[in-house]
């Protein structure tokens, strides 16, 4: 199914709905009060993941010289896990992220744009899963590149996609664009978070093309709302 399919409809919508003048007292009102949906909040999502069960068959690090306390557990139609964020620059060059801002930078990201490009973390808001390991494999588990994420911190929720692979023993990863819509300093040399940051991954979904960012908010709304609120 193509989101983005989704997206447009509605804007087509938008554009064909009339003019209406401005519109009598309400109690000359007719028909149904129309209301749009209302977002789901953070602590809607944080409340949904207060309970782990691991499916993972062990514990990741935050860093590479941090204990192992990590788990991935499920609930649902959802994994998710509660670390840190380290910022990833990888994919295109731009001008935040390029061989000058980050001392890691690689040009290649583990999933690429419909034009065969690699993604741009500066720009696509995406996560970073781990390695499939005897630890935990994302692909076992409905995820795969495109994926759809709400990343929660503090008492904002933002969507992104997953978008790129990382080691095999480390999680708590996102693109500079993730970073910077959560209000985390983006920085790939002194930017990220050291904890409160909450991955919720939805299984078997799919944003097509990975690049459409609009797709993936349009996507993760709703899926959101029906993992918050489904009883």
């Amino acid at each position: 199914m193509r989101f983005q399919s989704l997206t447009l409809a509605a804007a087509g919508a938008a554009l064909l709905a009339p003019t209406l003048p401005p519109p009598d007292p309400p109690a000359a009102q007719d028909g149904p009060e129309v209301h749009r949906e209302v977002d789901v909040s953070a602590a809607e999502l944080l409340a949904k993941v207060q309970d782990c069960t691991p499916v993972s068959h062990g514990r990741y690090r935050s860093d590479g010289d941090a204990p192992a306390t990590i788990p991935v557990c499920g609930a649902g139609d959802v994994v998710f896990w509660k670390a840190d964020m380290d910022i990833d620059c990888d994919g295109q060059p731009t001008d935040h992220c390029n061989d000058r801002t980050d001392p890691y930078f690689s040009e290649a990201t583990a999933f690429r744009q419909s034009d065969g490009r690699y993604l741009s973390a500066e720009h696509l808001p995406y996560i970073v899963v781990p390695t499939p390991s005897d630890l935990w494999d994302y692909a076992a588990h409905g995820i795969r590149g495109g994926s759809v994420a709400a990343v929660v911190y503090r008492d904002r929720v933002r969507y992104a996609v997953v978008g790129d692979v990382g080691p095999r023993d480390i999680i708590g990863e996102a693109s500079y664009a993730t970073a910077e819509a959560l209000g985390i300093p983006p920085d790939p040399r002194t930017g990220g978070t050291a904890s409160g940051v909450t991955y919720i991954v939805f299984k078997n979904t799919r944003v097509t093309p990975i690049e459409d960012a609009a797709a993936a908010v349009t996507a993760g709304e709703q899926l959101a709302r029906e993992f918050a609120r489904g009883g």
